[in-house]
């Protein structure tokens, strides 16, 4: 089985930013490999002036606007580059962490940084995942050594002595969601004759708050959740909606059981009739909760309200 490379960096400032992933793309480059830069729009003009005739065969993306959502990582910007390069090795650089992200999704990039692990196991990758510990909170640096086996720091690297089961780390840091706002609104649905009832209702409140663009995205993403629930759960269901700090959230709760923990983060067989809704619901959405066990599936879907988000 071929080793996946999955090191963490643990940079300071711009010298010790550009002293690894600068080497890491020129050697990757030369070696041949197919090489994609996924990382913040400030990092991203500085990796691109600092690789001068090397940036031609490199793939670059803003990992602010790809990777806004951290449960589209996965399934938009890695998993696609690594299939539509099978026939070499491809060399990564994912930061999906930067000063200001909330606590939410925070909690969900730690999830995406542990199943990468389980997504490219056996894949001819390297996946290096830049941390800035200059500015992020200590607890996002101490997941970092959690979630990636290897470790870059002051130009050494070094085994994590952190690092557990991919699964059991993603599970771990996946705890209760907060309870919806006091002034949430919800609505029971039970069969498919609901779905009209569920999207009028996700209409009416998130055209208030919303452009209008962004309340087809909801409508679509709570169909897809309901419509989960009623042929794979077999209903019936709640949906709630709120609006809290900035967000607009809703949530679907069912009485079923996603047992797969890369559900809605991996790509399924070209030819597949299933598996796209959960996708989808990533592709919509600015963040994705999920938690589902034998007691049922609750799904939190978040729309950015603020315009500078």
């Amino acid at each position: 089985m071929t080793r996946f490379d999955h090191p963490a960096l643990l940079y300071r400032d711009t010298d010790e930013y550009l002293a690894t992933t600068v080497p890491f793309i020129r050697t990757a480059v030369e070696a041949g490999d197919s090489v994609l830069v996924a990382v913040p729009a400030g990092n991203l003009t500085l990796l691109r002036g600092a690789l001068g005739g090397v940036g031609g065969c490199v793939e670059f993306a803003d990992m602010a606007e790809s990777g806004r959502n951290p449960g589209r990582i996965l399934p938009a910007v890695l998993l696609p580059f690594a299939e539509a390069h099978r026939d070499r090795h491809v060399s990564i650089i994912g930061e999906p962490v930067w000063p200001g992200r909330t606590p939410s999704e925070r909690t969900a990039c730690t999830q995406h940084e542990a199943l990468i692990n389980t997504a490219f196991e056996g894949r001819d990758a390297s996946v290096l995942c830049p941390y800035d510990t200059a500015r992020l909170d200590r607890a996002v640096v101490a997941d970092a050594w959690r979630t990636h086996p290897t470790m870059i720091d002051e130009g050494s690297r070094i085994a994590s002595g952190e690092y557990d089961d991919p699964l059991l780390t993603a599970e771990a840091v996946n705890l209760p969601l907060p309870p919806p706002a006091g002034d949430a609104v919800s609505l029971r649905y039970s069969g498919l004759a609901d779905l009209a009832v569920v999207r009028r209702f996700i209409r009416r409140r998130a055209a208030a708050v919303l452009p209008a663009e962004r309340v087809d995205e909801l409508v679509l993403a709570v169909h897809e959740l309901v419509t989960n629930t009623i042929r794979h759960a077999g209903g019936p269901g709640l949906v709630t909606i709120w609006v809290e700090a900035g967000v607009l959230a809703c949530q679907v709760e069912d009485r079923g059981h996603i047992a797969d923990p890369l559900a809605g983060r991996r790509l399924p067989p070209p030819l597949s009739p299933c598996g796209r809704g959960l996708l989808l619901v990533n592709q919509l959405c600015d963040l994705v909760r999920m938690r589902s066990g034998p007691g049922g599936t609750c799904v939190r879907v978040h729309m950015w309200v603020a315009a500078d988000r």
